[in-house]
């Protein structure tokens, strides 16, 4: 004797749940050429910055404010810093989103994660970039430079 088991998303969906709109176009297939495409460069910038970082000089042990510091001096640091910072939280968000668009069936549900997701999404790479562009090293508090003894007089 043998039982056949349907598929669960097989039956009729609730009207409630029902999807509503029509095709995107090209979009989902260019969010998932961007993922294969980031995940290679995230690769590449990911491993060469713990290359740089954990292997090159002294490895750990070197890491500090005036390793940062003196990397972020260099407009080629910041670069791929920003660049790693970007297409990180972009493939994590479209990833999140993915995930989203699979199991949240209503709408509304949808709409109010994306949103959430969206703005988390632009809080974090605004923040970031502001934290790479305007890095001061050297910053001075009312005549006062900080951190105590790092940079020169």
């Amino acid at each position: 004797m043998s039982a056949t088991i349907e598929s669960p998303r097989s039956g009729r969906i609730a009207p409630q749940y029902q999807r509503h709109g029509g095709s995107r176009g090209n979009f989902e297939m260019v969010a998932w050429l961007f993922m294969r495409l980031s995940g290679v460069v995230l690769v590449v910038l990911i491993f060469g910055h713990l290359f740089v970082n954990l292997l090159v000089g002294e490895g750990i042990k070197a890491i500090d404010f005036g390793f940062v510091a003196g990397k972020w001096a260099d407009p080629f640091w910041q670069f791929w810093d920003l660049t790693m910072l970007w297409l990180a939280m972009l493939h994590g968000t479209n990833g999140v989103r993915t995930i989203i668009n699979d199991y949240a069936e209503k709408d509304s549900t949808r709409r109010w994660l994306k949103t959430v997701l969206y703005s988390a999404t632009v809080v974090i790479i605004v923040l970031g970039t502001l934290v790479i562009f305007t890095f001061d090293p050297c910053p001075v508090v009312d005549g006062v430079p900080l951190p105590g003894g790092f940079c020169p007089a």
